[in-house]
């Protein structure tokens, strides 16, 4: 069992999970849909805008609530909080070039198919962990 600081890491860490789990499913059954989202994105500029705006503010919540870093699971959780809100800093500042890099990513279905089962093994551990946790204050 880990222990941690907050029940809001583990909440995140459930949450967080079950997103990475799901999108992760999502890439293994159709590869090529990431690859069309990412072109729809850089065919769509006020689609970028509006997915950088949410992306930037709901990088700003997670990061305003959860800024822990007393254990291993509350730094996950605090840099995930980190990188949704560069990625949303991105968009805004440089979309063209944060859609490419992710075109390059997702640009084949064995690359794409790849990141899907990272996200797969990466949601399974947080979902674990996020259940299986316990919080102490005192960690």
């Amino acid at each position: 069992m880990i222990l941690t600081f907050s029940i809001l890491t583990l909440t995140l860490a459930k949450a967080y999970g079950l997103y990475m789990l799901v999108t992760g499913l999502s890439g293994i059954v159709a590869p090529g849909r990431w690859n069309a989202m990412v072109v729809d994105f850089q065919d769509s500029p006020g689609l970028t805008y509006l997915t950088a705006v949410i992306t930037f503010v709901l990088g700003l919540v997670l990061v305003g609530i959860h800024s822990f870093w007393t254990d291993p699971l509350a730094v996950v959780i605090s840099l995930i909080g980190w990188i949704v809100l560069i990625e949303g800093l991105l968009l805004f500042a440089v979309p063209q070039g944060f859609l490419r890099l992710g075109a390059s990513l997702v640009g084949t279905a064995g690359r794409a198919r790849a990141y899907a089962v990272f996200a797969v093994i990466l949601g399974v551990v947080l979902l674990v962990l996020g259940v299986m946790g316990r919080a102490d204050a005192s960690v």
